[in-house]
């Protein structure tokens, strides 16, 4: 039975929204299955199950991890795969994709006890799904600190856009982001969705009008174009471990001349120009930063993001040279006006030159296309560089990818090698040498095949090597972490 858009939309939303329901055409056997892996060299088995819609793990020791629950705002720990209870419980908002969505432990943890977390706060102070029960700015980070049992509130870092009311819009709690990494020197990435917005971090210089230079328009009710703190959307923030700006950011200078709200929010920007993620990671081997970056119907992505680096969108999608593909899509398919009124498809453009001529550029920024792409969106989620050699020598430095929807081999799991200097992906099918996968339509892995590595692990928000070289997926519709191992 072929799958509409309206059902194949619903789906993604079931997942995001964690429902805890396979979306329809996944196997029905997938959960009580379990997850496979393709390839024969590798193992998978399930270290810890019953968590409610976990969304990623941090290892405070060799068996020993913290699991936090997007749904319930709960911190749990989890040893030698048994859950020993829950050590911090969070009011959280978790409508749609908000939540408790990140966890990251400072790079000298255990001297220095710091926990660091992403989530989205509840005005009540219970957790709740109603989408304007939570402030402006209720998306945070804030540190705890660990005490060996329990976590502590120790400071907030930054507060980011969570509402989403905009006058003649449909309200939504979605493009959250919430991933979150430290880098070996303690900068701490923050990946913040666009949260809806559109404005000048969306490459609308003039706001969401179709024409520019012209009259400057609000983003929306409070402000905007100008990325003031409740414009500061479609970024990755890099921040010290405090929450002050590096001097060495990219866009630091900028903002420091420009001064207000404004320039402060610049100097704690690495990139900008971003839908939205629900997947970063730091590549061991180079120390460079990735993600994923999911579009709407067309042009899922895997960047490496550079300092300073544009993403494009909302201009752009996938590679550049593939504009008429991004446009002809997203005016033809499904909801047909990238999730927002205020800028429709339409107004995509008709030329690579044009869309590059359109871009938001600060100071020191640069754009650049994605190191792969597929041209249907196939809803990439959690993804996780193999630290080291547990999985064996050919696996090391390999990123994987898992799924944000089980329509997909039941939640795929795929498997990334590198060039030699970590700036590319290296592929081994001719049909992916562009770069692209051309797949035959949305939630499609048609040229994906030599990718696959694993099947059935749902929808996998995160994917992190643990202390033993082995690699842990976090399933949240099956509410499960799962321990690949080498045979």
């Amino acid at each position: 039975m072929a799958v509409t858009p309206n059902r194949l939309r619903a789906a993604v939303l079931a997942a995001h929204c964690s429902l805890l329901v396979l979306g329809p055409g996944a196997p029905a056997s997938a959960q009580e299955a379990g997850p496979t892996m393709v390839d024969t060299r590798l193992g998978v088995r399930t270290v810890a199950t019953g968590l409610v819609t976990p969304t990623s793990i941090a290892f405070i020791g060799g068996n020993d991890i913290l699991a936090i629950e997007k749904n319930t705002g709960r911190v749990q720990r989890i040893v030698n795969g048994a859950q020993q209870g829950t050590v911090l419980d969070l009011a959280v908002n978790f409508g749609s994709e908000r939540g408790l969505l990140g966890i990251a432990l400072h790079p000298s943890f255990p001297a220095n006890p710091g926990v660091y977390l992403f989530w989205t706060e509840s005005t009540t102070g219970a957790d709740t799904n109603v989408l304007s029960e939570t402030p402006l700015l209720g998306n945070r980070v804030d540190r705890y600190v660990w005490n060996g049992s329990t976590l502590t509130f120790d400071r907030n870092l930054v507060r980011i856009r969570a509402i989403q009311q905009d006058p003649g819009q449909p309200e939504r709690g979605n493009h959250d982001g919430g991933p979150i990494a430290f880098d070996g020197h303690a900068k701490l990435y923050v990946m913040v969705g666009d949260v809806g917005r559109r404005g000048q971090l969306q490459n609308l210089v003039c706001g969401p009008t179709p024409t520019c230079p012209g009259p400057i328009v609000p983003d929306d009710q409070f402000g905007g174009p100008a990325p003031d703190d409740a414009h500061r959307t479609g970024v990755v923030l890099r921040l010290n471990d405090d929450g002050t700006a590096p001097a060495d950011n990219p866009f630091y200078a900028a903002g420091a001349a420009m001064g207000g709200e404004v320039g402060a929010g610049f100097q704690k920007i690495f990139s900008y120009g971003h839908r939205n993620s629900f997947g970063i990671a730091i590549d061991p081997l180079s120390g460079a930063l990735w993600n994923q970056e999911n579009g709407d119907d067309s042009f899922s992505e895997l960047n490496r993001i550079d300092p300073g680096t544009n993403g494009g969108w909302v201009q752009i999608m996938g590679p550049v040279a593939r504009i008429a593909q991004f446009k002809e899509i997203e005016t033809t398919f499904g909801g047909r006006n990238l999730q927002q009124l205020r800028w429709p498809p339409e107004n995509i453009a008709d030329s690579p030159a044009e869309a590059l001529s359109r871009l938001f550029m600060l100071p020191g920024a640069h754009y650049s296309d994605p190191e792969f792409s597929w041209k249907w969106e196939v809803a990439p989620a959690g993804i996780g560089f193999v630290h080291g050699r547990g999985l064996g020598p050919q696996f090391e430095g390999d990123l994987f990818v898992g799924a944000a929807t089980p329509l997909l081999e039941g939640g795929y799991l795929f498997r990334f090698d590198l060039t030699g200097n970590r700036r590319m992906v290296a592929v081994h099918d001719p049909r992916l040498e562009d770069g692209v996968a051309d797949n035959l339509g949305k939630h499609e892995i048609t040229e994906s095949e030599s990718l696959l590595v694993g099947r059935h692990f749902g929808v996998a928000t995160d994917v992190e090597t643990g202390p033993n070289g082995n690699l842990f997926v976090v399933s949240l519709t099956n509410g499960a972490i799962y321990e690949i191992f080498r045979r």
